[in-house]
């Protein structure tokens, strides 16, 4: 009985709260919603890059505006295996089908790549290449766009968004033998951080106490690209004033150069003319060089930099992605996924399609995957297109595929020619795809004109799409 008092008791009790509560809450207005002010214009005011073409841009446009190739035959000491024996070494080098690379100059020549200045005494053995490419670039960007603070709100609204695509799968190689053969006492305490993708940022980070958001995409061969759109939304949205933006990869070892090989992605007709392997868009293309290197760009609010009186390359206008849901490798032959990322750069930028002047078409020297990027271009910009009013080249001919630094050393290379009015071309173009008509061809030599605004493609495996404009203010 008392049991039945108690439970009738907490039961009216419970109705109390529920209608108490009840009553409360509905005299509470809604949230309301998130300030967001009007959108924030992103500039670019730094650039930095390390290429098959050399240390630096301006090494690296001069010579890519020329025509000169970064490509060479592949050597065994390329594959990075000293830690195997010679035999090993040479059967791995005997059973590569491909055999031709762009390879990053090194040296302490001008326009070389020296890694021993990227390599301190501190954190020098936790940096695998990849991470020292992207250190190179960056303190070249920011040394170019004369930022470099010293005061704390500075550093706090300053941020880095570097990606990469594979890492360094040298180390992961090296590690593997050891288990092997039993030495796993031997395991460097450094070798997570030296394949960790985001490692690139947080040392470039590091390096300037940088504390702005800390980001790396990895999102394959649209890594570079996807990090810079990434930055400057993050300007846009107000996260950070200022922000150091690209890509990096360092993959010219044994074991990626077999993966590529075996997945019969990579150029094998020209091991014994390397400097004609890659051809974008030519009908004699077989694959694409793996390349190396990096590119990084620093992005600045227009009015911080106005303020501080920099020096403006271009306007960032437009970034766009979409996925082709259809295959891990390969584009859907109506070239959708490339149309809609191209579509929402545009549309993000305010511009119409026939105010394009150039773009840099991802074209890697693969046979469906030239093809399928040269009708999107067509299908988007239609009359523009076929009238021979729109540039576009693959600067690819010259520099190989980098990978996850691709996009962000096309994407420097779109604002250089809307920087200089200039645009590249796409080098061992003899005999080009049949898709080609007299109007709508890629450039075969370096073109000066006008250019006003420029759009940079990239894609990965996994059907991701990226699309970078930018436009001259």
């Amino acid at each position: 009985m008392n049991n039945s008092r108690r439970w009738c008791k907490s039961a009216q009790l419970c109705r109390r709260i529920r209608r108490q509560f009840s009553s409360s809450t509905a005299s509470i207005e809604p949230f309301k919603p998130p300030p967001f002010s009007s959108q924030r214009r992103v500039v670019v005011t730094g650039l930095g890059m390390v290429t098959p073409l050399g240390c630096g841009v301006e090494t690296t446009w001069k010579r890519l505006i020329k025509g000169e190739s970064g490509t060479r035959a592949l050597s065994v000491e390329d594959l990075k295996m000293s830690g195997f024996e010679k035999d090993t070494q040479l059967y791995t080098f005997d059973q590569l089908t491909s055999k031709v690379a762009a390879i990053v100059p090194c040296g302490t020549k001008p326009g070389e790549f020296d890694e021993s200045l990227w390599l301190d005494s501190k954190h020098g053995k936790s940096i695998a290449r990849f991470i020292s490419y992207a250190l190179c670039a960056a303190d070249e960007a920011l040394k170019d766009a004369n930022w470099i603070p010293s005061i704390q709100e500075d550093k706090e609204n300053t941020g880095v968004s570097i990606g990469g695509g594979i890492g360094s799968i040298g180390d992961i190689l090296d590690a593997s033998q050891m288990i092997c053969e039993k030495r796993l006492r031997r395991l460097s305490p450094f070798f997570v951080p030296r394949i960790l993708i985001n490692m690139a940022a947080g040392h470039v980070s590091m390096k300037y106490g940088f504390q702005g958001p800390n980001h790396a995409a990895v999102t394959a061969c649209a890594t570079g690209a996807n990090s810079i759109g990434d930055a400057a939304r993050m300007i846009q949205f107000g996260d950070a004033d200022v922000m150091v933006a690209g890509g990096t990869e360092a993959s010219i070892d044994a074991l990626s150069i077999a993966g590529f090989c075996k997945s019969r992605a990579l150029s094998t007709k020209y091991n014994s003319t390397p400097q004609e392997a890659s051809k974008p868009f030519d009908c004699n293309r077989d694959g694409f060089v793996i390349g190396e290197g990096a590119g990084v760009l620093v992005l600045e609010e227009l009015e911080h930099a106005k303020k501080r009186g920099a020096h403006i390359y271009a306007e960032f206008r437009g970034y766009g992605m979409s996925g082709d849901a259809h295959h891990i490798t390969q584009p859907h032959v109506d070239g959708r996924g490339a149309i809609l990322a191209m579509t929402r750069a545009l549309k993000q930028s305010g511009l119409l399609p026939k105010q394009v002047d150039y773009v840099n078409a991802h074209a890697t020297s693969t046979p469906l995957g030239d093809m399928v990027e040269a009708q999107a271009i067509k299908s988007l910009f239609s009359k523009h297109a076929t009238s021979g009013a729109l540039a576009f080249s693959s600067t690819k001919g010259a520099i190989g595929h980098l990978l996850g630094a691709a996009g962000a050393v096309e994407a420097i290379f779109t604002v250089l020619a809307i920087h200089h009015g200039i645009a590249p071309l796409s080098l061992n173009l003899s005999s080009p795809d049949p898709i080609f008509e007299e109007g709508f061809m890629p450039l075969t030599k370096s073109k000066e004109m006008q250019i006003k605004a420029a759009l940079s493609n990239a894609f990965g495996f996994g059907g991701t799409n990226a699309a970078l404009l930018f436009a001259s203010i």
